[in-house]
């Protein structure tokens, strides 16, 4: 699995996954897919009592073939759940990581972002 492409269905399957098992009557969550750009993202924005919150609960992007984790707002993380989906640990970058400390995730180094 090393195609751009390839990947995109993966990040699709794993956020919509995330959606379906998060989705209650109290979550606004929304799914945004831009093909084009490479860009994922799992919002939850809304009124919560007499507060407005908007944050990713996660964003992943593709650049430069490999999967970046650029936000994971969950208990389990997804890196290793890309893993499972038959990904191979270097083409996943934690974009959330400082670039100095990526070599020691076990997960891939990325060059840009």
């Amino acid at each position: 699995m090393d195609t751009p492409m390839k990947y995109q269905t993966v990040i699709k399957q794993l956020l919509q996954s995330y959606h379906e098992f998060l989705s209650d009557e109290q979550a606004n969550l929304r799914l945004l897919f831009d093909d084009e750009r490479g860009e994922y993202a799992l919002l939850d924005f809304g009124w919560r009592d007499k507060r407005y919150d908007h944050y990713a609960v996660l964003h992943v992007e593709v650049i430069a073939d490999k999967i970046w984790i650029q936000c994971d707002n969950t208990e389990r993380g997804i890196a290793s759940e890309f893993v499972a989906m038959g990904v191979p640990k270097e083409k996943i970058v934690l974009g959330f990581r400082q670039p100095e400390l990526r070599p020691y995730t076990g997960f891939g180094v990325g060059e840009v972002a």
